[in-house]
């Protein structure tokens, strides 16, 4: 018994035996490879594109916004990095922007995430993959005529991080070269949504001396859905109407404006409790309410006193002020030069017209003895008159014939006038439509088959209707000067944000400046010639040009985009189990599909093992040559 206990005892004092039995107890689990699953980033070089449009403004179920979700996820992936790698951070909306260069430092990194704030734009991938492209693929260098092409820097792939919800296109005509892309998805597909889509302004059609406001609502939903719509003028309140909106439709309202002649509309959307509305930006759209104004008229005639004194009344003077001259003067370069600055509403082509479809003025015409010499009008219509044409029916719901009757009007000879696709006739006869109408990028073209005052073979000037001898004569030109000029007066398209807008001014001013919706003021370039432009338009709201200290023009910025208000995730059905996925992006020839944010890996431990038993080893050593026991 004592000596076994005397063994033990020299067992325990020998140091050495059990850093010897340790170390090869470490060897034996080096070979066995022992580890685990966990999640990491894989690669050298990071390049994270983060989406700050408009759509990543909407609040998912969690209340946060998804650039928010996207900030946050971003950072768990910095977090990730190790110290041999490397990133970079690019936001964008529209337009792209270096948030953070290049850096292995984690803190710069976050500062920068912490730097990006939302965006009322919509989304344009594209300037950002092409700037990622810039880092990732080098540029080729040729030494000489006709010599092979050498790479500026070493190729290295570079990992492309997407953080979006994919509210974009397919990026067609791009090559990823050395990107590997990931798409990381924001949001949810239950993302219900209501938006205002349009806000205009508009003649009422049976009262042309009064006003109305249009306003359209869309459901981004699987479900009808109820909303109330609020219409403002100058912070007061007009009007309100509840709309029912069928799932993935949209629907309209119209306010009458009555005795409001300028300011600034506001039309707010209040969605039902239940609709479950994710984004508030599309909530509210904005407009601009002009003050009447005499429309400009240009009448080109050879001579036509019943005309001529039916748009010189005084009632006709209130909506317009025309100008004459002679039709040798269509041809003539100044001519073509104003009428290609816009300086007029409304162009009166009386016995006349233009030679070809390139000289038309970018203005409303309307043609009296002549068809438009545009291809539409002139295959369709008669280049022979017709005699003793007798007219049957007329559309007397069109704003041009609002009180013009037609029954006992004479017309000697006509030409037959049918209008191209997409217009109407407005008055028909025994031998044709006498009078048509139909529109041309953004204007409106009218064409009266006969003549007012014409010439008869003999070379003498003589009647040939006995319109102007009715009452309906002068208001038909009335109807046409608050038709035609009052379009002028019509809310014009809408601006989307991030985009220049040209305002014409009156006078060339020698400074202006823009009043922004937040309140801030800019100064703004005045050049020499041409229209002001105004550059800085991100918010959404009414803008307002000031020169002198004075009001000079005003502008409404809304987001009016279906693709930033559908704020839900697409949709890819999956074959395999019939589970709904999230669509891939389409970047050139490539199907990025969804993924998580992290890749998996095995963790290995083999490699921290043989450090261990290299670290028993030495100490071993240093023991053995001690002499050290214990």
């Amino acid at each position: 018994d004592l000596h076994v206990n005397s063994l033990w005892q020299r067992l325990r004092r020998n140091l050495l035996l059990f850093l010897q039995l340790l170390l090869v107890l470490l060897a034996i689990l080096a070979l066995l490879r022992p580890g685990w699953q966990g999640e990491s980033l894989v690669g050298q070089r990071f390049i994270f594109l983060v989406d700050r449009s408009a759509s990543m403004a909407a609040r998912d179920a969690d209340g946060g916004t998804r650039l928010d979700a996207a900030k946050k996820r971003l950072l768990t992936l910095i977090e990730q990095l190790e110290s041999d790698m490397s990133a970079m951070i690019i936001a964008f909306d529209d337009q792209p922007d270096v948030v953070q260069e290049f850096t292995d430092n984690r803190r710069l990194l976050r500062e920068a995430v912490e730097r990006i704030q939302p965006t009322a734009k919509p989304t344009e991938i594209r300037g950002a993959l092409e700037l990622a492209d810039g880092f990732a693929n080098p540029e080729r260098v040729s030494l000489g005529e006709g010599e092979a092409e050498f790479d500026a820097t070493a190729q290295e792939p570079v990992e492309l991080y997407i953080l979006s919800d994919g509210r974009f296109g397919a990026v067609d005509d791009f090559s990823l070269g050395n990107l590997r892309p990931k798409y990381l998805p924001i949001g949810s597909f239950d993302a219900n949504n209501l938006a205002v889509t349009a806000l205009n302004t508009r003649r009422n059609e049976n009262r042309p001396e009064q006003r109305q406001a249009f306003v359209q609502v869309a459901n981004f939903s699987d479900a009808e859905r109820t909303a109330t719509v609020e219409l403002y003028l100058d912070g007061r309140l007009l009007d309100a109407a509840e709309l029912k909106i069928a799932a993935g439709d949209a629907a309209g309202t119209t306010f009458n404006l009555l005795e409001a002649s300028a300011g600034r509309l506001e039309a707010r959307l209040a969605p039902a409790p239940d609709a479950g509305d994710r984004l508030a930006l599309d909530n509210v759209a904005y407009a601009v309410l002009d003050p009447p104004r005499q429309a400009r008229v240009l009448l080109a005639t050879p001579g036509n006193t019943p005309l001529e004194l039916a748009l010189t009344t005084q009632r006709a003077e209130r909506f317009g002020k025309v100008e004459k001259i002679a039709p040798a003067a269509i041809a003539t370069p100044d001519f073509q030069r104003q009428a290609q600055a816009e300086t007029y509403d409304l162009v009166i082509f009386d016995q006349c017209a233009p030679q070809r479809a390139e000289q038309m003025p970018p203005a409303n015409t309307l043609f009296i003895g002549r068809i438009p010499p545009l291809a539409g009008w002139l295959e369709k219509s008669s280049q022979q008159k017709v005699s003793g044409p007798q007219i049957i029916d007329w559309q007397r719901s069109h704003p041009l014939l609002n009180l013009v009757e037609f029954g006992n009007v004479a017309i000697a000879d006509s030409l037959v006038v049918r209008p191209p696709a997409g217009g109407k006739t407005l008055v028909d006869s025994t031998e044709g439509p006498l009078m048509a109408i139909a529109p041309r990028d953004g204007y409106e073209d009218a064409a009266i088959g006969f003549e007012i005052v014409g010439v008869n073979p003999s070379g003498q000037r003589t009647a040939n209707t006995n319109w102007p001898r009715h009452y309906s004569f002068p208001n038909f030109c009335l109807n046409v000067l608050q038709y035609f000029g009052g379009a002028a007066e019509v809310q014009a398209a809408h601006h989307p944000p991030g985009k220049p807008v040209e305002v014409e001014l009156p006078a060339r001013p020698a400074e202006a400046t823009v009043v922004l919706p937040d309140g801030s003021v800019r100064a703004l370039a005045v050049p020499p010639a041409g229209k002001l432009a105004v550059h800085e338009t991100d918010q959404l709201g009414v803008y307002e040009v000031r020169t002198g200290g004075e009001r000079a023009a005003q502008f409404a910025v809304n987001l009016f985009d279906p693709n930033e208000s559908d704020v839900r995730l697409r949709p890819r059905q999956d074959d395999k189990d019939g589970l709904q996925a999230v669509e891939s992006l389409e970047i050139g020839f490539v199907d990025v599909a969804a993924q998580s944010p992290s890749t998996p890996v095995r963790k290995e431990l083999w490699t921290t093992l043989l450090l261990a038993a290299l670290f028993v080893l030495v100490l071993e050593w240093y023991i053995y040559n001690r002499r050290v026991y214990v």
